[in-house]
């Protein structure tokens, strides 16, 4: 991606290839000794009591993806109480290019150190980005119903989440950005720096930075596009999106080489300040997503909660539409929890974007009438006590 216009298709395309789990299987995941699940395209609806090990298999899908998954949690914490401290999951995927087998595991060395390795069709994958050459995966959980409301921090993370869904590279950008941030601090405390190397550091600021500003702007720009396209009578209300930031408005007036050499030239003005606050005090680590609600003109943050978690629902399914449209290839949608804070006819409403969008969609709730609308396709599995059958 770079800061050109938004290149959105005006609707899903046509060519975009249905990609469906066909198998899962877990072993020391979570409360699942072992288990082997055959699955089909659709959605699948999965049903039982808190604490039955419904959004751990959601979870175990997240992981086919770079990152720590839906729940960002910490390897050991995954792995199943009184295993010898890993864990594997792995999936068929059906696509375009016929049946793909990928796989993840956590592994622990003689030092007690845990690593990750990610496996395509039985070859070692250099590193996790190379899931999204097969698969993206897309979540929505109530840890995120705050969105709105909470830090600027929460929606940065939400955004590079939805970046990194089309664009394989970002997650590399925006870790080498922090990681520059962090030298830059290192240098500043020390007093007096090699201000030939504080120079390069804070050329690797700006460079990484542009690059993850202008990545974030197309993605705003695109979801702003569909929203703008979205009928007024739709279930969930349309957002209108703009991304708050210096280096992003920068974007806006020019060229990112003028806008990198703007924000170079801000770092180095800015070290005296920055120094005395221990942090950087400008630079798209500080930018904000900000949300409307169209219809009322509101923000987000001061709607109600019904109108928060109906914006939320609407901007993942805009998100998973754009995934289609460009890559050409439809998400897997895992979301948590989520048909029981909707009325029947917002429920009714995102069963039917999700058949339009034809994506494979993992759903979890605790009463199975919540599914009554998704009609007889759809694949509904009970979950109880780490086990997983037909419902």
């Amino acid at each position: 991606m770079s800061a050109a216009a938004p290149r959105l298709p005006a609707a899903a395309s046509p060519a975009a290839a249905a990609v469906h789990l066909s198998s899962l299987k877990l072993a020391d995941f979570r409360n699942y000794a072992t288990l082997s699940l055959p699955l089909a395209p659709g959605p699948v609806a999965l049903v039982g009591d808190n604490g039955a090990g419904k959004t751990n298999l959601l979870e175990a899908i997240s992981l086919l993806t770079p990152g720590r998954g839906l729940r960002r949690a910490a390897y050991e914490t995954i792995a199943r109480s009184g295993s010898a401290g890993g864990f594997a999951v792995a999936a068929t995927l059906e696509g375009r290019d016929g049946p793909t087998a990928v796989g993840t595991a956590v592994q622990i060395a003689a030092d007690g150190s845990r690593s990750r390795r990610v496996r395509i069709d039985g070859a070692d994958a250099p590193g996790a980005e190379a899931l999204l050459d097969h698969l993206a995966v897309l979540w929505l959980t109530p840890a995120m119903d705050g969105l709105f409301t909470g830090p600027p921090g929460d929606r940065r993370r939400f955004l590079d989440r939805l970046v990194l869904a089309i664009d394989a590279a970002h997650g590399g950008r925006v870790a080498a950005y922090e990681r520059s941030l962090s030298e830059r601090n290192r240098l500043l405390e020390a007093g007096d720096p090699d201000r030939r190397w504080l120079d390069a550091v804070e050329a690797q600021i700006a460079e990484f930075g542009v690059a993850v500003a202008a990545a974030r702007r197309e993605l705003v720009g695109c979801l702003a596009a569909l929203a703008a396209a979205a009928p007024s009578q739709d279930a969930f209300p349309a957002a209108d999106l703009a991304l708050a930031g210096d280096v992003e408005a920068d974007l806006a007036n020019r060229p990112a080489v003028a806008a990198e050499d703007a924000f170079r030239q801000a770092l180095r003005d800015g070290r005296a300040r920055d120094r005395a606050a221990g942090r950087a005090l400008f630079g798209p680590h500080r930018a904000d997503l900000l949300v409307t609600h169209r219809p009322k003109a509101m923000p987000a943050a001061l709607a109600s909660t019904g109108e928060q978690k109906a914006l939320l629902i609407g901007l993942v399914l805009d998100h998973a539409r754009l995934v289609a449209s460009l890559t050409e290839r439809a998400p897997v949608m895992l979301l948590d929890e989520v048909a029981a804070h909707l009325d029947a006819r917002r429920r009714a409403g995102l069963y039917e974007r999700i058949a339009r969008l034809g994506v494979q969609a993992f759903m979890t709730g605790t009463d199975p009438m919540l599914f009554e609308l998704l009609g007889p396709d759809a694949l509904r599995l009970t979950v109880a006590d780490g086990r997983v059958r037909p419902a």
